[in-house]
């Protein structure tokens, strides 16, 4: 399958640099963990997986960058599927490494795979979703909102790579065995599917979007990482006493609980007191573009040229 042209070769370029390099530098602490014989088997095994990577890689890379202009990201939604599936399985071999050997307290190399992972995950997430490329957003305060609510996308993305940097960072008394692989694959899974529920929803509104009818992600976020997490780190400073848990990432998940609360009650409001031109209108958004351009009153003459359609741009 060809992409259709154009493709923006330096969003190709940029999201390859960031996916590579993530890649090699997770392949190099895979490596520098092993010594011996089986160091040259894990280099070789990892060099082979990079190369089978890069060939999907040329291929998916270019056709996200074909659609990069367009109201689609279901490209994109693939190569941050497999991006973050293969990436977190090396990061689940350099944990099971540290945990292996703790005895070894390199922790300013602990703390580098956390600033790593927390540097090119939400940069690779933003450089997907590209904002400044939605030429067909060109009211300028849409694209702040759209661009806004994106970044409590990578505010959570962080939050999730908190809680699972705290498996291998330096701790004086480890979790449970059942409750450390609780943890890392429910923030696997979340790194999986959250991100990809955001570039779902920017594809489902179209050219028509409109920022304050994204809920879906809200909702999800409210519900696995606002209220979740907080248990998650509530438990672990209460049963297991564990000092690493972040205060600050408690608070900021209270304070989004509360603001979400509040940002769905004045929906529902909304939605409630809108007038009937207000439901004609969302029924005509969600309409198939067949379906709505049959639709259209025939009662221009011939020598009038036709209106041009209010699209949800210009009623927001």
């Amino acid at each position: 399958m060809v992409p259709p042209p154009p493709t923006n070769k330096p969003h190709v370029c940029l999201s390859t640099i960031i996916i590579m390099s993530s890649m090699a530098l997770m392949d190099a602490y895979l490596v520098e963990q092993n010594h011996g014989p089986r160091k040259v088997g894990i280099c070789i095994m990892v060099t082979v997986g990079d190369l089978c990577f890069l060939i999907v890689l040329r291929y998916v890379a270019v056709w996200v960058g074909a659609e990069v202009r367009t109201a689609k990201r279901g490209y994109a939604m693939i190569l941050w599927f497999l991006y973050i599936f293969v990436l977190e399985i090396k990061v689940y071999f350099v944990y099971q490494n540290y945990k292996a050997d703790r005895k070894s307290l390199d922790a300013l190399a602990r703390k580098a795979l956390t600033l790593l992972l927390s540097v090119c995950i939400p940069v690779l997430f933003v450089i997907l979703v590209a904002i400044d490329h939605m030429e067909y957003v060109r009211v300028f305060k849409k694209k702040e909102e759209i661009r806004n609510r994106l970044f409590w996308v990578v505010v959570d993305l962080l939050d999730v790579l908190d809680i699972q940097a705290n498996l291998w960072e330096p701790q004086k008394k480890g979790l449970p065995l059942w409750a450390e692989g609780l943890m890392f694959f429910y923030c696997y899974i979340l790194l999986l599917v959250l991100p990809c529920v955001s570039l779902s929803e920017i594809s489902m509104q179209g050219i028509n979007i409109s920022p304050h009818k994204m809920m879906l992600y809200p909702i999800l976020s409210l519900v696995t990482i606002n209220i979740i997490t907080l248990f998650i780190r509530g438990g672990n400073m209460l049963l297991y006493k564990d000092n690493r848990v972040s205060g600050i990432l408690m608070g900021k998940n209270i304070l989004a609980i509360i603001l979400k609360t509040c940002s769905f009650v004045q929906y529902r409001r909304q939605l409630q007191s809108a007038p009937p031109a207000f439901g004609l209108e969302l029924q005509k958004n969600s309409a198939p573009p067949s379906r709505a351009a049959n639709t259209q009153p025939l009662t221009h003459t011939q020598d009038q040229p036709p209106l041009p359609e209010l699209t949800a741009c210009e009623h927001t």
